[in-house]
C-alpha cells in the first residue's frame, strides 16, 4: 500500500471516531432530552386535569347563581310594575 493511501485511512478512520463520538453523545442528550419533555407534558397533563375540575365545579355553582340572578331581575322588574299600579 502507498504512504499517501495509509495517510487517507487514518484521516479517514480519525475523522470517523470522531463523528462516532458525536453521534453516540448526541444520542445521548437526545434520550435525556426525551425524557425531560415527557416530564414536562406529564406536568402539563395534571394541570390541565386540575384546571379542569376546577372549571366543571365552578359551572356547577354558576349555572345556578344565573339562574337565580336572572330569577331576581325578573321578580324586581315585577314588582316594580306592581308598585307603579
Amino acid at each position: 500500500m502507498s504512504p499517501a493511501a495509509e495517510i487517507l485511512v487514518v484521516i479517514l478512520s480519525v475523522f470517523l471516531a470522531i463523528f462516532l463520538a458525536l453521534s453516540i453523545w448526541l444520542m445521548i442528550y437526545l434520550i435525556v432530552l426525551t425524557r425531560q419533555i415527557r416530564k414536562i407534558t406529564k406536568t402539563a397533563e395534571r394541570t390541565v386535569d386540575n384546571i379542569e375540575s376546577v372549571v366543571s365545579g365552578v359551572s356547577k355553582v354558576v349555572s345556578p347563581m344565573y339562574v337565580a340572578e336572572v330569577v331576581a331581575k325578573f321578580v324586581k322588574k315585577f314588582n316594580s310594575k306592581k308598585k307603579e299600579k
